[in-house]
């Protein structure tokens, strides 16, 4: 999920993100096809010794190839399928999966461990394998709500009030991952017709919006570590539900409750693929990999490293996500059929409304 390791760089917790050089091509063919490589978007993130041990196991050697945000590694690896730039792509997400698909992204692997997937995330199909979801939320600033002695907002209705004007910063939907998962979550709550006239309303409460993640949450919002550093002033962002823990996990010292909550009526849900590219020049490799995104040592380790939840029944979660970080109960949630026959629409007119 797009820039969930926000944190997890600075404190350096043994996290391993390599960069391939070369196509996986060659990478396989001069170790003897000992060398498998995963393409992903920037936020991919593992510990040290759970690869480790998938390396000493398989006998692969991975590497990791971080090709920008969710959209921009889409893209690039549609251009690139047929000679791809490694063997498995990671983190094409629910808004942007049918255009995977319809491209030709993807050749068909079930992986094993498939079946212990928690059937509200199964997909029809084996080109592509879930490999974990999140919440797509407004964060908000709980000391500024408490200085100005007001409620922090509940719902997507509560954004639009007099109260909250000049509060929300989101990023470009044509750019950002938690900034398109925000309006399809509106698109979903009001309707085909209804989400123009919502952000005709939000725009004139004065939403702020910029290019991607890292903006809103470390430059604009200033319930965050780096907002606070910056002197940010606004005190609501759309970022995800596992923000907070990671404000506590990473504080020095820890607060003994979270500085950010989750109003939990402007969640969408996010779910993240994974899938063996066309064409990947370690077919074998790249299936022994996929099989262990769905392990359970691989689920148990991606909350603390990527702020995501697991997807296979049986995988726990720290404790920290179950207390600052719950998943919504009732997020919002959206065919990825009708995501394909829309989205390209609604952000070109969620641009000209919105931007312009």
């Amino acid at each position: 999920m797009n820039n969930k390791k926000f944190l997890a760089a600075v404190v350096g917790l043994g996290l391993v993100t390599l960069s391939a050089c070369g196509s996986s091509s060659d990478d396989s063919q001069s170790s003897g096809s000992k060398s498998v490589t995963l393409v992903s978007h920037d936020s991919w993130a593992v510990s040290k010794n759970v690869l480790a041990d998938f390396e000493k196991k398989s006998g692969y050697k991975v590497k990791v190839l971080e090709d920008g945000d969710a959209g921009q590694a889409v893209n690039k690896a549609i251009l690139t399928k047929d000679n791809p730039q490694g063997d498995v792509f990671f983190g094409v997400d629910n808004t942007l999966l049918s255009r995977a698909l319809d491209n030709g992204l993807f050749q068909s692997y079930e992986a094993k461990g498939a079946d212990r997937i928690k059937a509200g995330y199964r997909v029809d199909g084996d080109k592509v394998t879930p490999i974990d979801t999140g919440d797509i939320c407004v964060n908000y600033d709980k000391a500024y709500f408490t200085e100005h002695k007001l409620q922090p907002p509940t719902s997507y209705d509560d954004l639009i009030k007099p109260a909250y004007k000049d509060l929300l910063v989101t990023e470009n939907a044509s750019t950002s991952s938690p900034g398109l998962g925000f309006l399809l979550g509106s698109a979903a709550k009001y309707g085909d017709e209804g989400w123009q006239g919502y952000w005709k309303k939000l725009k004139a409460n004065g939403v702020k919006v910029v290019d991607g993640w890292e903006q809103a949450y470390n430059e604009e919002f200033s319930g965050s570590a780096g907002g606070k550093k910056a002197k940010a002033d606004r005190p609501l962002v759309v970022s995800y539900a596992s923000s907070p823990p990671a404000e506590v996990i990473y504080a020095d010292p820890k607060p003994k409750t979270a500085p950010t909550g989750v109003a939990q009526g402007t969640c969408f849900r996010q779910i993240e693929y994974a899938g063996l590219l066309s064409n990947a020049a370690n077919a074998k490799g790249g299936k022994a990999l996929l099989d262990f995104l769905l392990t359970k040592e691989f689920q148990q380790d991606m909350p603390l490293n990527m702020f995501v939840y697991p997807v296979v029944n049986g995988a726990q979660v720290p404790a920290e996500f179950t207390q600052y970080g719950p998943q919504a109960k009732n997020p919002e949630t959206m065919d990825p059929a009708k995501i394909a026959d829309n989205r390209d629409d609604w952000v070109k007119s969620w641009t000209s409304l919105v931007l312009k």
